[in-house]
């Protein structure tokens, strides 16, 4: 818990220095994160785009509803979030967010834990941001 509250605490101080545009991307990558710690399937589905695309660590790729479906029924769940090193680009209308990520959960495939690199694509779209693809790499131990 600590991890997330830091990482909380470092968005808000960010987001201080940010225009309205970036505090609300900001925001939303947080918003991500926390959602899905609380298996918050509701809560997470404004946030991703009708075509999003999750490619997972191990190559499988995952659509819009069957992720948010596995987070409202339980059989995802994550335990742990904690993000560092993470870093936006824009272009435009466009953001990618990346950073490592160390996980921990239960899944299909059963528990889960590592370090992680991720890249998330996150669009400008009807005065928010919505995020269209999200990818992550299992770093080596």
């Amino acid at each position: 818990m600590r991890g997330l509250a830091a990482a909380a605490l470092a968005a808000a101080a960010s987001v201080a220095q940010a225009g309205p545009r970036e505090e609300a991307l900001q925001l939303a990558d947080l918003q991500w994160n926390q959602f899905r710690l609380h298996s918050d399937a509701k809560s997470l589905a404004p946030l991703l785009a009708d075509g999003w695309v999750l490619t997972h660590s191990d190559g499988k790729v995952q659509h819009k509803r069957d992720y948010l479906e596995q987070l409202a029924t339980g059989s995802r769940r994550n335990t742990a979030i904690t993000n560092q090193d993470s870093a936006i680009q824009y272009y435009g209308d466009t953001a990618i967010v990346t950073g490592k990520s160390v996980q921990s959960g239960v899944g299909a495939q059963g528990p889960f834990s590592g370090s992680f690199r991720f890249t998330r694509t996150w669009v400008w779209q009807d005065g928010r941001w919505v995020m269209v693809a999200s990818h992550s790499s299992r770093l080596a131990p």
